[in-house]
């Protein structure tokens, strides 16, 4: 149960991407407790928006979104290789990480927004976007904590 193969795909392929710099920073086991709650604070937002609805909240989106919001304040100016595509062409470009995850947070943000204007549309195709948010919300809030006292050399990660 998820909001598609698409949907979870995205959730690994982020993961990979920009977990292991955020681990490297809080160690194994920070970062196994900020994941978790990270996915307690995602579901809290959904239940807040939304607290009568009926459809069960499954899936690791809102911790992996947690894991987004850490690794913007982490590393703000890593750039992160990007495919974009273009009818049948698709090229490679590097973009900041302040980009790429303010555009999906804004995405979240837009969508979500048009989920609960028109609930009954069906637009949101089994996607909890305000557990995306307040997973994102609280990896930007909570990484400072998790990261603390641990520093790898230099401020950069291994290009994401």
């Amino acid at each position: 149960m998820h909001g598609g193969l698409l949907h979870l795909g995205g959730n690994m392929l982020f993961l990979w991407i920009f977990g292991n710099n955020v681990e490297d920073r809080m160690g194994r086991v920070r970062f196994i407790v900020f994941y978790l709650l990270g996915g307690l604070a995602a579901l809290g937002a959904q239940i807040l928006i939304d607290p009568d609805s009926t459809v069960p909240t499954i899936g690791a989106s809102g911790a992996v979104a947690g894991v987004l919001g850490g690794y913007l304040l982490l590393f703000p100016r890593a750039r992160v290789l990007t495919v974009f595509f273009l009818v049948v062409v698709f090229f490679l470009r590097e973009i900041p990480a302040l980009v790429v995850l303010g555009l999906w947070f804004l995405q979240q943000v837009v969508f979500g927004y048009f989920d609960l204007a028109q609930p009954t549309a069906g637009g949101g195709g089994g996607v909890a976007y305000f557990a995306h948010i307040g997973g994102f919300v609280f990896g930007l809030v909570a990484v400072r904590l998790f990261a603390a006292g641990r520093r790898r050399t230099g401020d950069a990660p291994l290009r994401a």
